[in-house]
């Protein structure tokens, strides 16, 4: 056999792709994994406590950090819970598929400086069993992530807890 020799080519061929076709499966059997492990509240724990409050307990993520699985106008979206945050922060491609109005601009300053938002209100918003409605919140048109910052304007309507690296969320009586 040469280098030249047709049968050679097809194999390596076969072989390149055999590697190819062996990392994109690894990649997709490995991808639920990695989502878990940014969101560990896909599905997040429901409960009613003895007084019958509806609680919601989430787990933290790999980075410290509060992510879960929620609603807004019964519209499936991811929550990052910010307790620095004043407003939910919408990213203007999430709002954009949401159909969320806008009711005019104002600045805000974040930790990438100061940012142009434009206010708007969440009709329904929810987390497993909790429920919230007519929320204030805003549009960021530089916010270029998938998930929704869930800012104090949500979070003073409810009560919350952490424990270790738990937190629980309940609505009030």
């Amino acid at each position: 056999m040469t280098e030249d020799d047709p049968t050679n080519k097809i194999a390596k061929i076969f072989v390149w792709l055999a590697w190819i076709i062996a990392i994109v499966l690894l990649m997709f059997v490995f991808q639920s994994e990695l989502d878990e492990q940014y969101n560990p509240n896909s599905q997040p724990q429901v409960s009613l406590n003895n007084s019958g409050q509806a609680e919601v307990i989430l787990k933290q993520n790999r980075q410290g950090h509060y992510v879960t699985k929620g609603s807004i106008n019964e519209t499936s979206v991811v929550f990052l819970l910010d307790t620095g945050a004043t407003q939910v922060s919408i990213p203007a491609h999430i709002a954009d598929q949401l159909q969320l109005k806008s009711y005019g601009s104002y600045p805000v300053q974040t930790a990438n400086g100061t940012v142009t938002v434009y206010s708007t209100k969440i009709d329904q918003l929810s987390i497993g069993n909790i429920f919230l409605y007519n929320v204030a919140a805003h549009i960021n048109p530089a916010m270029k992530s998938d998930a929704i910052l869930l800012g104090m304007s949500a979070l003073k309507k409810i009560e919350f807890s952490q424990k270790g690296k738990q937190l629980t969320l309940r609505e009030y009586p």
